[in-house]
């Protein structure tokens, strides 16, 4: 369906309110897609600007083009601008022919109307995690192809711990969780730290204790949201969690976990390799739900995804590109250069044959939802704005939970209609 000029600009607004929660940054020029036909060049883009040609990552963009007998030109770029330009490029006519984009920009590029259905293009999907691919899914139809996906649980500082006398494996459920943090700081040392900026991170972060109380994004103000915004404000009121999480971006959250002195750190796979480097031990465990069991977490990751071309001729060619991006040889390679849990239950198992560590991450993303999952689309950057928006309200001691999640409610309500 063709769309209005009005539709795309709206829809670049979207895009920039969805920032990616763990893409590093960077940017370059984009370029406009080549001409069709076996060997000829196709355009790709990617939000990995920290990975030039001679990487891993470089390297099988690449191999991929050329086991598809044509040259790829691939350009890097920060996600957000990554969003921005496809939606412009579609406008122009000049859209890549494979593009990689955060899961949440999905159904914004699906309801500008400028991205084919996998499904149409004879893409497989099935070996795929219903949960992860659910994260790229509109109206029952699959729009892109996951490379992978990354997801949040606990760090815990074994030694902290230790001293605190505290076991890892007691912390089941909230209650135990907030005992484990007072005995901590009954020790001296420091509870928790998280991310709780007012932006995208901070919906990101909150996501697992929003759901884990039963929440439900479509009534930020019931009794649940609120219980779990009341256990965040807890921990900051009574110095579990420090002050300086209402400017935490995940990264300086991470930093703060790293010195050593917090028993525990919400923060993601991409963390791993820092982790190694930290100097202490260190595990994982799942972010607990309120009343037990392992809380569902937002998904992280990207889709490999195929904008609407004019020449629908270049669409063989482009398959043959996807199906190498995306298969479990080159998964298992990619997945690990990214630190992603593979999107695939047999890739899954032999990255954790490969890396034991993982296993915590694997059972994390089994768990996982996609934030723009059960039909809210493009409606979730209108109900994530108003949600970080009254996290720091609250944590800041501006409003009460639920005054802040009252706003916040009517906030999404205004923005949704």
């Amino acid at each position: 369906m063709r769309n209005t000029r009005r539709t795309l600009i709206c829809a670049v607004a979207t895009v920039g309110a969805l920032t990616s929660v763990a893409a590093c940054g960077g940017g370059s020029d984009s370029s406009a897609s080549g001409t069709g036909g076996s060997g000829g060049t196709y355009t790709f883009w990617d939000p990995y600007p920290q990975f030039d040609g001679s990487s891993a990552w470089g390297k099988l963009v690449g191999k991929c083009g050329t086991e598809a007998g044509v040259k790829v030109k691939r350009t890097a770029m920060d996600t957000t601008d990554l969003g921005n330009k496809a939606l412009l490029a579609a406008q122009q006519g000049n859209a890549p022919d494979v593009m990689l984009v955060d899961n949440p920009v999905v159904s914004t590029l699906v309801e500008a109307g400028i991205l084919n259905k996998t499904g149409d293009l004879g893409l497989d999907t099935k070996s795929i995690q219903k949960n992860i691919l659910g994260a790229g899914e509109i109206d029952g139809s699959s729009y892109g192809v996951p490379i992978g996906a990354n997801t949040l649980a606990l760090y815990y500082n074994k030694k902290v711990l230790a001293a605190a006398g505290v076991d890892p494996a007691s912390v089941k459920d909230w209650n135990s969780l907030t005992a484990a943090l007072k005995k901590v700081k009954a020790a001296g040392k420091k509870g928790i730290t998280f991310s709780a900026i007012n932006t995208e991170e901070g919906s990101f972060q909150f996501l697992p204790w929003f759901w884990g109380a039963g929440g439900d994004l479509t009534q930020l103000d019931s009794a649940k949201g609120v219980a779990a915004l009341s256990l965040w404000k807890g921990w900051v009121d009574d110095g579990l969690a420090p002050k300086d999480v209402l400017q935490n971006t995940q990264t300086t959250s991470w930093q703060e976990f790293a010195t050593g002195t917090y028993a525990f750190g919400e923060n993601g796979t991409w963390q791993l390799g820092n982790a190694d480097k930290a100097g202490f031990d260190y595990g994982v465990i799942s972010i607990p739900g309120q009343g037990g069991g392992a809380a569902p977490v937002p998904t992280g990751g990207e889709f490999v995804t195929v904008p609407i071309q004019k020449d629908s001729g270049r669409y063989d060619v482009t398959k043959k590109i996807v199906t190498c991006l995306t298969s479990s040889a080159n998964l298992l390679a990619t997945d690990t250069t990214l630190a992603y849990v593979a999107p695939t239950a047999a890739v899954q198992t032999d990255q954790v044959k490969a890396n034991p560590e993982l296993k915590p991450w694997v059972d994390a993303v089994a768990a996982a939802r996609g934030r723009t999952s059960g039909g809210l689309g493009t409606k979730y950057p209108t109900i994530s704005q108003p949600m970080w928006t009254a996290v720091q309200s609250a944590l800041s001691g501006g409003q009460s939970p639920q005054a802040a999640l009252d706003a916040a409610q009517k906030a999404a309500d205004k923005g949704g209609s």
